[in-house]
């Protein structure tokens, strides 16, 4: 299975806004990809700026994939690529 940005966007979104206690909606984030750091995410809330790793994504990703298709999947399973667009590969 295949997510692209905008549900990895949504995945952020939600697992913050659980996180902080606040809407997902009021949770802003821009993906990018760096030789030096991998796969991170730039997240506002409030006001606020915060980093986040690929381990946060792929945490985000599982904890949606298991909320939004009744799916249980593992960090292992779970592989970020970009091109044009960033995509989540879930593996079976």
């Amino acid at each position: 299975m295949r997510i692209f940005t905008d549900e990895i966007i949504n995945a952020v979104c939600l697992h913050i806004g659980r996180r902080k206690g606040i809407s997902p909606t009021e949770v802003e984030v821009q993906l990018s990809w760096d030789e030096e750091y991998g796969f991170t995410a730039e997240v506002w809330v409030e006001g606020r700026s915060q980093y986040l790793v690929e381990a946060n994504l792929l945490e985000a990703i599982e904890r949606y994939m298991l909320e939004q298709y009744q799916m249980r999947v593992f960090r292992s399973q779970i592989t970020l690529d970009a091109d044009d667009e960033f995509w989540a590969d879930i593996a079976n």
